[in-house]
């Protein structure tokens, strides 16, 4: 008996750890953990959807956004914990990252107007007053109910940058023969005559982002070369990219009129907007379409502001294909999705048709999508060369993160940041 008890003992701990750590991993990414919450977005306020990156101690602000279906008021909070480069918590104080608060509330809400689906709007201008940050580096931002951390509805990350090098970025060609037509390959010069590096090796890491994708990046932590006040990151072997294919795109800024992408438009207790079947793109040659590199901007045609006017439709997609293998499945992924495989983005199989169909419940605007294919033992990885082909000249977006831990610090300083395009 006294074995047996142990036994049970030392499993619940184990459960109870394995909990926690699920429970820190979704915690330190971008995660919605509410299905009423819906059309969440984080950025620069100086540009729609762009990275949400400032710069510490400047006048830059992050705007969040985002509605809740059930249209009540709430008390909503929020707060910000540092990180570390690999976005797990640095275990600093609030007292070491924080100006002022360890949490604020969310006062700023407005109900939707005019809409089949009536929500609240809330958003959020940070840092303020209240809440700000003292250093440089990763940060999560976390917003729960009624003061209440373990409330949790929404988590996304944001980064405050100190910049002390500066990024010279180039793309080329992948140097493998076989992988000249498809891969991207990008080579980054540091320069950083301002700043003592004594151990590049060890202190410095360097991230690169793919459309602003943290399943897409590539983290690197040795430069291939060390000079006086520069490091280079040219080494054949890494940061090495599929180029992949230009987004697909849809428009209903509109549920009056049908746009190009639009088949038809249903109006009852609910909006239903049916769009044209998509073919994959398994061309061999490469064809420019303009996009916006998988992101998406709510707007409103028949009305004034996108925030409250603007209303909820379920988007219906086809694909028509056949299956690429008996024992995968098709998503649908965008950054309005934050690219994530879920049961709300995965589509059904029609063998009778040999098509794939599914609808996901999407706010007005335009949206970038692209059809990926995960196989079920790795649900967390896809691929969307199958349905969308890969193509060196394909247009793409990079984000460029260089970090630095001084020798004796507690945490990751983010001293570089470059955005660049192919």
């Amino acid at each position: 008996m006294p074995g047996t008890t142990l036994y049970a003992i030392v499993l619940a701990i184990l459960l109870y750890s394995n909990v926690q750590v699920c429970a820190q991993e979704k915690v330190f990414n971008n995660q919605v953990f509410s299905p009423q919450i819906k059309t969440v977005e984080l950025y620069n306020r100086n540009k729609e959807q762009s990275m949400p990156v400032i710069t510490l101690h400047s006048t830059e602000e992050l705007l969040l956004g985002f509605d809740d279906l059930q249209a009540d008021h709430k008390d909503y909070y929020y707060t910000i914990e540092h990180c570390d480069v690999n976005w797990q918590s640095s275990n600093l104080s609030p007292i070491d990252y924080l100006e002022s608060f360890n949490e604020d509330r969310i006062t700023n809400y407005f109900n939707s107007i005019n809409t089949l689906q009536v929500y609240t709007h809330y958003e959020l201008l940070f840092p303020n007053a209240n809440i700000s940050p003292k250093i440089d580096g990763n940060y999560i931002l976390k917003v729960y109910e009624d003061a209440d951390p373990s409330r949790i509805i929404i988590t996304r990350r944001f980064y405050v940058l100190s910049p002390l090098v500066t990024l010279t970025t180039e793309l080329v060609a992948s140097s493998k023969v076989i992988n000249r037509t498809k891969n991207q390959k990008v080579n980054i010069t540091v320069n950083h005559p301002q700043l003592t590096i004594t151990n590049p090796y060890a202190d410095v890491k360097l991230i690169v982002m793919q459309n602003g994708r943290p399943d897409q990046q590539q983290t690197v932590d040795r430069p291939a070369i060390i000079r006086q006040g520069q490091l280079i990151y040219n080494d054949l072997q890494t940061l090495e990219f599929e180029g992949g294919n230009e987004f697909r795109k849809f428009d209903f800024r509109s549920l009056r009129l049908q746009t190009e992408r639009v088949d038809r438009i249903y109006k009852d207790s609910v909006n239903t907007v049916q769009l044209l079947p998509d073919l994959p793109n398994t061309d061999t040659k490469y064809s420019y379409l303009f996009d916006e590199n998988g992101n998406f901007f709510i707007r409103n045609q028949d009305g004034q502001d996108n925030r409250t006017e603007a209303d909820y439709a379920y988007v219906t997609f086809t694909l028509e294909s056949a299956k690429p293998s008996s024992n995968s499945s098709v998503y649908i992924v965008g950054q309005f999705n934050n690219y994530q495989l879920s049961k709300e983005n995965k589509l059904t199989y029609d063998e009778s048709r040999t098509r794939f169909y599914g609808s996901i419940y999407l706010k007005q605007g335009l949206y970038d999508y692209q059809y990926v294919w995960a196989a079920p033992s790795k649900s967390a990885e896809s691929n969307s060369t199958i349905l969308e082909g890969a193509f060196f000249e394909t247009k793409n977006a990079y984000q460029a993160f260089l970090y630095y831990r001084r020798p004796g610090s507690r945490w990751d300083q983010l001293v570089g940041y470059q955005e660049f395009n192919k």
